[in-house]
């Protein structure tokens, strides 16, 4: 509620930035690539940046300044904590425990996969809700966290068919960073390795508040805060 901010704190507030972004024809999300193409300016180019939130994003940067593109890949952690929930009282899925225990279903896994949205060009973009997990009921909890895992990993694979040339590397921020079977699944399916952000020195847990307070300083310099 960037009014009632500017409200309380007196100073002026930078705010509706997924609002404008619609405005403007976008799809309001993601919102960061810019920010990752600030942080990425000195490494080897092309390379993609995977945000793993609920639901997961990728930034493909290219060589030249806008060579950039970026859209939601699929799910990120919010059907696999909401599975850890439901299964076993668990919040999330701490350390990937959960799903290390289990198996990944491939029919089940590919009744997942077999969605319209990893087929359209982009930009596009998700909400949590927007896939449905009811495939993996009756699997074990773990081998549905497993399933779940992998289909996180499957679905940030498909997404590099967008590219406009192949990633020499991945980079991974997000919580889904800190979960063990992930970031092997995602380096297993791409055929790559696979670092979490804090490899090149960033602060993955605090760079989507960097990324936002860097967009509210373009916004003051009268800069394009998204891209087409």
């Amino acid at each position: 509620d960037s009014g009632l901010l500017a409200q309380a704190t007196g100073i002026n507030v930078i705010g509706d930035m997924r609002l404008a972004d619609v405005a403007a024809g976008g799809q309001g999300a993601p919102l960061v690539p810019l920010y990752h193409a600030a942080l990425a300016a000195s490494q080897d180019k092309p390379i993609a940046v995977l945000n793993i939130g609920g639901v997961a994003n990728v930034t493909w940067l290219g060589d030249g300044p806008d060579d950039i593109l970026a859209f939601d890949t699929g799910p990120g952690g919010a059907m696999l904590d909401e599975w850890a929930e439901k299964s076993v009282g668990a919040a999330y899925d701490e350390g990937g425990r959960l799903a290390a225990a289990g198996t990944v279903d491939e029919a089940v896994l590919a009744q997942l996969l077999d969605n319209s949205y990893f087929g359209r060009e982009p930009p596009k973009s998700l909400d949590r809700i927007d896939f449905d997990g009811g495939p993996a009921d009756g699997l074990s909890a773990e081998d549905g966290a497993a399933t779940l895992a992998a289909f996180t990993c499957r679905a940030a694979a498909l997404a590099s068919r967008h590219f406009p040339s192949p990633a020499r590397r991945w980079i991974v921020t997000g919580g889904g960073r800190h979960n063990p079977v992930i970031m092997s699944g995602l380096a297993a399916t791409i055929g790559l390795t696979v670092d979490p952000v804090e490899r090149l020195g960033w602060d993955g847990d605090a760079l989507e508040a960097q990324a936002f307070a860097y967009l509210a300083v373009r916004s003051l310099r009268g800069l394009a805060l998204t891209l087409p």
